[in-house]
């Protein structure tokens, strides 16, 4: 290959290396749990989305070999031309059920990822409007909601984080026929939660959609975990909700619940839902007993188990100079600032048998790298005693 083509890359190479932004995989060798071996080393790890601790669950292991038994272990297609199977149909069937409380004549429609299913609401909703679509976005949006509205190639507002008053401001100004509100319900590197209720409002108010990627809520947030919709009582045919599946639910894939006429669209014109092989209809299968299990009774239990942890890691006293901004669920940053102090402290948790990720930018804002504490139910009290020693 001619060197030509390489030294650019090369160059760029060099640049994240020298200032604390290249990224190196960790290779793990053990199931999803609090205690893994990665690269050779046993270690307590706090990275995880395994929220509820149902990633190694033994039952929903049951139910995936189950489900490969059943359906075997591919799709075989897209969903509109031979794959969608009756592991598929039945787990849409409950998720609309799951979710019809809070979005009126509710459908649900599964997808391989969030991130596919974010650019599937949002290019489809493009391709119904036009030019007519005006996007509202949260500052603090995550990535796949970021590119699913590059891919909407709509006219776009930005408003500060958790600013009603600016979001009304711009929805009060704009003429556009149809407006589409977009925010994150907890915010991935940050655990506050968007203020969803006033949100709610103000799109009601004007004529708008709210399509809350709720993410980090399903599962966790709400009395049967049904999400952030459900902890703060909310209803309305003009919400548009995405949960994810391989989070909290511990297995994989997204859904998006809304009206039937909406999901009816997507189907017709979603570009990464109909020309993507369908998921497995294993797991599918799997996310019935996992859903079964976050409704239930002990789901209940693994949440409030997880509640007394958020409450004893927000009681551990951090090094002079760090920050943490104030959050209710699973995560919470300790704020460093630089890249180098940020690496530095993950490394030196890591010598004492600590696995915390160093979050840097891109993903946040430049000077404020951070460790990212993310709880699991799975977690013990005591793992947090020996992260608090380990920090200290």
């Amino acid at each position: 290959m001619s060197q030509s083509l390489l030294a650019p890359l090369e160059q760029k190479l060099r640049a994240l290396e020298d200032q604390g932004l290249r990224r190196v995989r960790q290779t793990t060798h053990t199931p999803c749990r609090p205690r893994v071996i990665v690269e050779g080393e046993q270690l307590l790890a706090f990275n995880s989305n395994d929220y509820l601790g149902l990633a190694a669950h033994e039952q929903i292991i049951a139910a995936l070999q189950e489900g490969a038994s059943l359906y075997g272990v591919g799709s075989g297609s897209s969903h509109l031309i031979s794959g969608h199977s009756k592991a598929h149909r039945l787990l849409e069937e409950r998720l609309a059920n799951l979710l019809s409380l809070h979005v009126p004549s509710a459908r649900a429609l599964y997808f391989g990822t969030g991130y596919m299913a974010n650019l599937s609401i949002l290019s489809s909703l493009a391709d119904s409007a036009g030019s007519d679509l005006c996007i509202f976005s949260e500052s603090l949006n995550h990535a796949s909601l970021i590119d699913g509205m590059r891919l909407a190639r709509s006219p776009l507002q930005r408003y500060a984080h958790c600013d009603t008053e600016a979001l009304a401001e711009l929805l009060t100004r704009s003429t556009a026929r149809t407006k589409l509100v977009v925010t994150d319900s907890v915010f991935s590197m940050d655990g506050d939660i968007a203020p969803i209720a006033e949100l709610l409002a103000l799109c009601e108010r004007h004529g708008a959609w709210l399509l809350v990627d709720d993410a980090h809520g399903f599962g966790t947030l709400g009395p049967k975990g049904i999400g952030v919709l459900e902890h703060l009582r909310l209803r309305s045919s003009q919400l548009i909700y995405m949960g994810t599946l391989g989070k909290a639910a511990g297995v994989g894939g997204a859904f998006v619940a809304a009206h039937e006429t909406l999901i009816d669209w997507m189907v017709q014109r979603a570009r990464p839902y109909i020309y993507a092989t369908a998921t497995p209809p294993a797991m599918a299968h799997a996310l019935l007993t996992s859903l079964e299990i976050i409704t239930g009774a002990e789901g209940a239990r693994r949440r409030a188990h997880l509640e007394e942890l958020i409450q004893q890691v927000k009681a551990i006293p951090l090094p002079a100079g760090w920050t943490r901004p104030a959050s209710q669920t699973a995560i919470h940053p300790w704020i460093l600032g630089t890249n180098a102090a940020t690496l530095a402290a993950s490394a030196r948790l890591r010598a004492r048998g600590i696995w915390v990720s160093a979050i840097r930018a891109p993903t946040v804002p430049t000077g404020s790298a951070r460790l990212r504490i993310s709880l699991s139910a799975a977690h013990t009290h005591d793992d947090l005693t020996q992260l608090a020693h380990a920090l200290q």
